[in-house]
């Protein structure tokens, strides 16, 4: 996959960090989804116990027939602190590095992290989708700013993730009585779009297809580090 360079540096302080997210939100796009997606690519990441090495994957999937067409993972030496908004600038360089290394263009990538539900409004699907300028829907576990009423207990049961009034993301049951996700635009997408291709993949658990198999995928690739 053709990955451009990012037109900033990582290796920038926390400071630095929120001034670019700030440039570059308002390059973030809700549009309505041009047909039905076919491949998805799920993207996570996870660090290696001495936090000195960042671990991505990326799962190809092909949601009509339900298999995993590839599957990579990247490392990359981790060069930005954590810091709750940021993570960015922690995952970016591995993500990419991994998604150059498909062969076939995905459809819309799936993160499992957060899009517009952000502080600034750039979480870091809406960062991957702005650089790739491809479809882009953050999912994440848990919240990271908003509020919500609870969702119905029965999948397909959401409610609106709000910050000040603004609808931000939606809190999405994935499967009957368990808990929510909450999903959100990374770019290229809107939110119904995002929540309809979110729960046509998590197809048995609670978290979408792509982005659970990434999630395995990674914890094998960290585990052999030692």
């Amino acid at each position: 996959m053709d990955v451009p360079r990012a037109p900033h540096r990582w290796s920038v302080t926390p400071t630095q960090a929120s001034a670019i997210q700030r440039r570059l939100a308002p390059l973030v796009r809700q549009v309505p989804l041009a047909g039905a997606p076919r491949l998805v690519v799920g993207v996570d990441a996870a660090f290696s116990n001495d936090d000195r090495r960042c671990l991505a994957a990326a799962v190809l999937w092909d949601l009509r027939e339900q298999t995993v067409i590839e599957q990579h993972v990247a490392v990359r030496s981790v060069t930005f602190p954590y810091v709750p908004g940021l993570l960015s600038f922690r995952e970016g360089p591995a993500v990419l590095a991994a998604l150059r290394k498909l062969r076939t263009l995905p459809d819309v990538l799936i993160y499992d992290g957060h899009g517009l539900a952000h502080p600034r409004r750039f979480g870091i699907a809406c960062h991957v989708g702005v650089l790739l300028n491809r479809p882009a829907i953050g999912c994440a576990k848990s919240r990271l700013i908003g509020t919500h009423r609870e969702p119905g207990p029965r999948r397909g049961s959401l409610a609106p993730l709000l910050d000040d009034g603004e609808v931000i993301g939606s809190v999405l049951c994935t499967q009957d009585g368990i808990k929510p996700v909450f999903v959100s635009v990374g770019h290229l997408i809107d939110l119904c779009a995002a929540q309809r291709i979110v729960l046509a993949c998590a197809i048995r658990y609670r978290l979408p297809e792509p982005t659970r198999l990434a999630d395995h995928l990674v914890g094998t690739a960290k585990r052999a580090l030692g």
